[in-house]
């Protein structure tokens, strides 16, 4: 007989981004000609770069010649292209050989496929807020229990306020899975070296493994903020890193990604090169690969004019946060983040929980954006807007933002 994971009965109802999708088209339908403005959902709308799409297109004219078309590639990814990127982490004064990189589609499954190389009764501490992904696909894969009043049982929650910067504290028990974000999706807060030290200092201790997401670390301006989780000294011996192509070049439907698992990295029962070699196995047996030409697509963004027209990209997009931030200043909301990332992270006016203000903004200003309380427990009483979108589409967001919402 046939049965199912019972552990999918256990995820709270409904995957956050749908049911904002789900509640909007309810808003429209009731209220026809109304046009609602999206801050919501972090997808990028402005067109591939130059650079990018000749790449592309590059690699689409290959494959309709003999000499250079290629089927299966290479089981990790083309080669140059992560040679290319391990010469992105020595600029970040980060030394990684080309083999300790894992070419994907996306940063998303990587997050996701990456616990299948852990025990079921490994402990998951997660930063709180979190992108959902990380909690759902531990609750599928049976290391957490029943959730009761938003949090899941046996899951611990690392909850990141205003008292502590956005970025957590230590887990209060032993932890063996870390997931942290930085930039944060959805706070846009920005750990520092000496904060991820803290925690590469406790993983080593402990033995565990930080999962870091670095997917929106080109945003980050600062010259003095981490991009990658490996300019923290020992962070090599217990930190897998997760980054992506979608936000820096805008690749958010085109699919391709990366993961760094050192060959030093261990745990309480793998020694140095056991993580690497798992990752491998699992990739290779599940994974056919990121689509070549989007790999030629993803070696173009990283040459010198693919980097330079990301980097306008990415200040159209900042251009965008920048207009968010002010008007919601304007009105005396205390904001968050937007500076080094793209991600407005707000306090909800009035006492309203997050969903209460999401009914509240689509209603006034016909404007819909993320519920905080759709990323964890401590996201409650906080929203979230996106800077992503056109740049009239989220003038006229703000400007109706500022003229319409009730405080």
């Amino acid at each position: 007989m046939a049965r199912t994971n019972p552990n999918y009965d256990k995820l709270s109802a409904g995957y956050l981004f749908p049911e904002i999708g789900r509640r909007t088209r309810a808003f429209i339908e009731s209220r026809p000609g109304v046009e609602v403005m999206r801050l919501g959902i972090g997808n990028t709308t402005e067109p591939l770069t130059p650079t990018a799409l000749a790449g592309l297109h590059a690699g689409v004219d290959k494959l309709a010649d003999r000499d250079t078309y290629s089927g299966y590639g290479d089981e990790q990814g083309n080669e140059a292209l992560r040679e290319a990127l391990a010469r992105r982490y020595a600029g970040y004064g980060v030394e990684l050989d080309a083999d300790e990189f894992f070419i994907s589609d996306g940063a998303k499954p990587d997050t996701a496929n990456i616990q299948s190389i852990f025990g079921p009764d490994n402990v998951v501490a997660v930063q709180d807020p979190a992108y959902p992904v990380y909690v759902d696909t531990n609750v599928i894969g049976g290391r957490t229990g029943r959730a009761r009043n938003g949090s899941y049982e046996g899951l611990i929650y690392m909850p990141c306020t205003d008292a502590n910067g956005f970025f957590p504290d230590l887990p209060d028990r032993k932890a063996d899975l870390i997931y942290l974000c930085s930039p944060n999706n959805p706070t846009g807060a920005v750990a520092t070296h000496e904060q991820l030290a803290r925690m590469v200092h406790y993983a080593r201790r402990h033995k565990a493994v930080i999962i870091f997401d670095a997917a929106y670390a080109a945003y980050i301006s600062d010259p003095t903020l981490p991009r990658s989780i490996y300019e923290v000294e020992g962070a090599k011996e217990c930190a897998i890193e997760i980054n992506s192509f979608s936000k820096e070049a805008g690749f958010t439907g085109v699919r391709l990604g990366w993961s760094i698992v050192p060959k030093a990295a261990v745990c309480e029962d793998a020694a140095p090169g056991k993580l690497h070699s798992l990752w491998f196995r699992r990739q290779t047996t599940m994974f056919n690969g990121a689509s070549n030409i989007v790999q030629d697509g993803g070696l173009a963004v990283l040459s010198e004019a693919g980097q330079c027209e990301c980097r306008e990209l990415i200040a159209y997009y900042m251009g965008n946060a920048a207009l968010i931030r002010d008007g919601l200043e304007s009105l005396g909301i205390q904001v968050y983040g937007g500076v080094n990332a793209p991600y407005i992270w707000m306090e909800t006016p009035g006492g309203l929980s997050s969903w209460e203000f999401f009914d509240k903004l689509l209603e006034e200003a016909h404007v819909a954006g993320t519920p905080g309380s759709g990323f964890g427990p401590s996201g409650e009483g906080y929203f979230r807007l996106s800077a992503f979108g056109h740049r009239e589409d989220v003038a006229r967001a703000v400007e109706s933002i500022k003229a319409n919402l009730s405080l």
